[in-house]
């Protein structure tokens, strides 16, 4: 009876071994599902790039060159990264119409999927700036008075201050501000798109994108209230005020001129 006593189980034993199995499974989890989820990363990240790569011999390669080399019609997209196709083609500027002095924008023809597709075999040509994320175009808690002197310091000069756009030589302009995504304006920003110098981060660090996308968005946003009257290009009553001394003034000479050839005829008569 003793020997038969040795041998029994404690009654926490099966809860011993239950745990130990657990830990067991949970030890073969971690090891395994990170390798698993990084596999299908890459999987679902080759599929794109091969997706990528037929919507690009389709509507890309006959200007752009088949292997992104480019082409007396255009430029060559190694190294350009997923940023600038994101903006290019987000946008409606590619696939051109016909070239000229600046491709302006227009409709879009691709669906964002297909636009993730295109840029990830562009990225996958060479290194170059990525897509931002919702974080890094976020306004929320920019300085917007700092990004008002920075895009007045970086960017006035050929967007108007207030990001209206504007007229420059040989056919090209600054295109207006108003209505575009956050994303393109980093992206933008980023790239460099024609006949823009490219702000990369060693430049202009993320925090001062965010304070310039904060003032565009203040003073030339969808909810920005104007104080009435025209615009004027946004230069303000100084311009207004001009416009009107030329024209009403104009208009009183034309009248006074109108009236005294009127008495001058009635006279002779």
């Amino acid at each position: 009876m003793k020997k038969l006593s040795a041998r029994r189980r404690h009654p926490l034993a099966a809860v011993v071994v239950l745990l130990l199995a657990l830990a067991a499974t949970g030890g073969l989890y971690a090891a395994f599902a990170p390798a698993s989820k990084a596999q299908a990363d890459e999987t679902a990240q080759s599929l794109a790039i091969d997706e990528g790569k037929k919507l690009y011999a389709v509507g890309c390669a006959s200007c752009h060159g088949t292997g992104g080399q480019g082409s007396s019609d255009g430029p060559p997209l190694t190294g350009v990264g997923a940023a600038a196709v994101d903006f290019q083609v987000g946008t409606g500027r590619m696939p051109a119409q016909q070239p000229g002095a600046q491709i302006p924008k227009k409709k879009v023809i691709y669906s964002q999927a297909e636009i993730d597709q295109l840029a990830a075999y562009v990225a996958s040509l060479g290194a170059g700036p990525t897509v931002p994320t919702k974080n890094q175009v976020s306004p929320e808690g920019a300085d917007i008075a700092n990004g008002g002197e920075l895009f007045r310091t970086n960017c006035a000069q050929c967007h108007n201050f207030t990001g209206e756009g504007g007229a420059l030589t040989h056919g090209k302009f600054a295109p207006s501000l108003e209505g575009v995504s956050p994303k393109h304006i980093y992206e933008a920003m980023q790239t460099g798109p024609q006949n823009m110098p490219s702000f990369p981060d060693t430049t202009m660090p993320e925090k001062n994108k965010k304070d310039i996308i904060a003032y565009i968005n203040a003073v030339n946003g969808d909810e920005t209230e104007s104080p009435g009257g025209l615009n004027l290009g946004g230069l303000g009553p100084v311009s207004e005020g001009l416009f009107a001394w030329i024209f009403g003034l104009g208009a009183l000479i034309a009248v006074a001129v109108w009236v005294a050839a009127r008495t001058a005829k009635a006279k002779k008569s």
